[in-house]
């Protein structure tokens, strides 16, 4: 799979993680596999130094903004500030295998995942290329 951003986008989610000592993040919006907007969301995580969750309140306005006629609600962004951008172990515990989006940002670059079944009731990563205009 081939998910699409604007330079423009990927910098602002670059500044948005190196600008937090937590971790960072927020819903990418788009149609398809082209991310067209961001919206940053509230990290609530008990230790957002170490793990992220969403404000759930900014993810029922999406989801309603969706069924109104908005973007849809492709998946997430996040940040690792001291790790590498690949997905976690509390990432995998955390994820749901429903084919969404995680980009994350660790080490100075950003990479793109696929949340997916693992065959045995688990989530699997599989790795999208990030197709940058």
């Amino acid at each position: 799979m081939k998910a699409e951003i604007s330079r423009v986008l990927l910098e602002q989610i670059m500044a948005l993680a190196a600008a937090e000592p937590g971790e960072v993040c927020g819903l990418l919006l788009g149609q398809g596999a082209r991310i067209d907007a961001i919206l940053p969301a509230a990290n609530v995580a008990p230790d957002p130094a170490r793990h992220f969750e969403l404000a759930p309140a900014a993810l029922l306005d999406a989801h309603r903004a969706t069924r109104r006629g908005g973007p849809a609600v492709l998946g997430h962004y996040h940040s690792h500030p001291s790790g590498v951008p690949i997905p976690s172990e509390t990432d995998r515990a955390c994820a749901a295998p429903d084919g969404a989006l995680w980009l994350i940002v660790g080490g100075g670059s950003v990479r793109a995942w696929l949340a997916g079944p693992d065959g045995e009731g688990g989530v699997a990563f599989v790795e999208a290329l990030l197709d940058i205009r």
